[in-house]
């Protein structure tokens, strides 16, 4: 999913529960074309994506989206402008599932804040 969308720049571990990590987007991506035209935006379905692919990769887990809570969306992500996003993650994991807090920055703007539910699949 999301393939050459975005690549993941650093990815750097504060503690037990909480990453920080740094994406760049690709502006040249064909999601751009049609979100919108001439005024590109990241649809936030794909940030959803991106901290869901993330998250599998600190916690080695295939995981399934059950339920997403206190959605923000603060600020609209332009890739031309701003194509260099920090993601600061708290995961909480338990038996069966998995609690992301997140809050997507581009330089001292906060464009998402958000808390998904993962099932863990595998």
């Amino acid at each position: 999913m999301l393939k050459d969308f975005y690549t993941l720049s650093s990815l750097e571990q504060q503690d037990a529960e909480n990453y920080l990590c740094t994406i760049t987007l690709n502006p040249q991506h064909p999601i751009f074309e049609g979100h919108f035209p001439n005024n590109p935006i990241t649809p936030g379905v794909c940030m959803m994506q991106i901290i869901k692919n993330i998250t599998e990769e600190i916690t080695g887990k295939e995981l399934f989206l059950e339920k997403t809570t206190n959605v923000k969306f603060m600020a609209l992500i332009n890739p031309q402008e701003h194509p260099s996003l920090q993601l600061t993650l708290t995961i909480q994991q338990s038996n069966s599932e998995i609690q992301v807090k997140n809050t997507t920055s581009f330089g001292e703007t906060v464009a998402l804040k958000l808390t998904n539910k993962y099932k863990i699949v595998s």
